[in-house]
């Protein structure tokens, strides 16, 4: 079972510094929104809309750099 939150982008709250540190995204799910613990495999900066692609125990997820297309 895939869980819910894989595939939904968000907005990182906390950079990510290096790769494999971590940092906050914020997914808007549920009708609602969900910090969740984020890692990925460069740093990324606070702010950059990100795509979850993987999620582990403890609300950590793997994210990459995401461009939303024009008009998302």
């Amino acid at each position: 079972m895939t869980d819910p939150v894989v595939g939904l982008t968000g907005t990182l709250t906390t950079p990510i510094r290096r790769a494999g540190a971590l940092g906050e995204v914020l997914v808007a799910i549920r009708g609602g929104t969900e910090l969740y613990i984020a890692r990925a495999e460069e740093a990324l900066a606070g702010g950059t809309s990100v795509l979850v692609v993987a999620v582990h125990p403890g609300r950590i997820v793997d994210v990459v750099a995401w461009i939303p297309l024009p008009g998302d």
